[in-house]
């Protein structure tokens, strides 16, 4: 455990329990939910194995121009669900409503399948967890991950 933590309200301890869906849309943007769990949990230093600002959170953090950093600070401020996304509507570069489905709609079908670096990663990751790589989406690994982590 990190000895430079703190209290958060809202927090999960992930080793316990997974963050939330990377489907779960808060104000329209997939993903946002498990990173603010996530986030809420590493600065509780109740993450596990469980990373904040990591390649998938900075998908979302590359969508609207913020950092993680920026969002770690926002974070730390105890800012709830809905003022997390409030800010995010706010800061970085300016979308509109459908842009962000777009966004989450196209977000939510990749697949490291198609990412030649990522290839052979994932399909090693994908057979472990009993899913055909060739048809799963990043949302289902980390769902299925998820799932055989924590004996859902």
């Amino acid at each position: 455990m990190n000895t430079n933590t703190i209290s958060l309200p809202h927090a999960k301890d992930l080793m316990q329990q997974p963050p939330r869906s990377p489907r779960l849309r808060l104000d329209g943007y997939v993903i946002m939910a498990r990173m603010i769990d996530k986030g809420r949990a590493t600065l509780n230093g109740t993450n596990g194995e469980y990373h904040f600002n990591c390649p998938v959170d900075n998908m979302l953090f590359g969508f609207k121009g913020v950092a993680g950093e920026e969002v770690r600070k926002l974070l730390l401020s105890g800012a709830t669900d809905e003022q997390v996304a409030e800010w995010f509507d706010t800061h970085g570069t300016p979308k509109s409503p459908a842009e962000i489905t777009a966004w989450s709609d196209q977000t939510e079908r990749f697949s490291y399948s198609t990412v030649p670096e990522k290839k052979e990663w994932f399909g090693e990751e994908c057979r472990r967890l009993r899913l055909d790589p060739a048809k799963a989406s990043l949302f289902d690994y980390l769902e299925a991950d998820d799932r055989d982590s924590h004996r859902l």
